[in-house]
């Protein structure tokens, strides 16, 4: 677990506002891990979305999604988990953050079957793994801190269709449409120009 307290003087100050630090004292006593647990292993492995906070070397936020099928991201061990990167639109930003700022925050929501876990590390961005399918980089994670979050403002919704794009063993995702735009066309790298028939 990290030795950086959980709860620093804004938060504090809130909490005091609020009544609230003897429960926020709590809480970190009780829920906060820095080991998966079976249950986080089985939550992980069902979601097909999380959230990345990350944050450049000034501290400039960023927050992004990332999705892909159930057990896309994986749990290396107790206290390390592998996320794919997936070619997208080249931009960067997530893991162009971690590699400025490795600190990270990750977000993992069940909308069928409200839960939602937090996860907070230190990324590091890997050449891929051949176990990865479709990955073109593969960030790490060396756990600090788990906890989960109450889920009771979760807005019940239903997943009707993993999308076409997400890679998968047999399976070729299509080119998105913004790639064959005349907007983009010209600035694609080499390995997505269209091909001469």
């Amino acid at each position: 677990m990290s030795d950086k307290p959980l709860y620093h003087d804004g938060m504090r100050q809130l909490q005091e506002a609020r009544e609230t630090r003897a429960l926020a004292d709590r809480l970190e006593q009780v829920i906060v891990r820095s080991a998966f647990t079976d249950e986080d292993r089985a939550f992980i492995a069902r979601c097909s979305m999380l959230f990345v906070a990350s944050a450049d070397a000034e501290g400039a936020p960023d927050c992004s999604y990332k999705g892909g099928v159930p057990g896309f991201v994986r749990i290396v061990d107790e206290r390390t988990l592998a996320i794919p990167d997936y070619d997208g639109n080249g931009m960067y930003r997530s893991w162009g953050n971690v590699r400025v700022n490795p600190q990270v925050g990750l977000l993992f929501i069940d909308f069928e079957q409200p839960k939602r876990l937090r996860v907070n590390g230190r990324a590091r961005v890997e050449p891929p793994d051949a176990t990865m399918e479709g990955a073109v980089f593969v960030i790490r994670v060396a756990v600090e801190r788990i906890f989960p979050n109450c889920p009771r403002h979760l807005h019940r919704m239903q997943t009707l269709a993993l999308s076409d794009h997400s890679p998968r063993p047999g399976h070729t995702p299509p080119v998105p449409g913004w790639k064959q735009s005349e907007q983009f066309r010209d600035y694609l790298p080499p390995r997505d120009q269209p091909q001469p028939e």
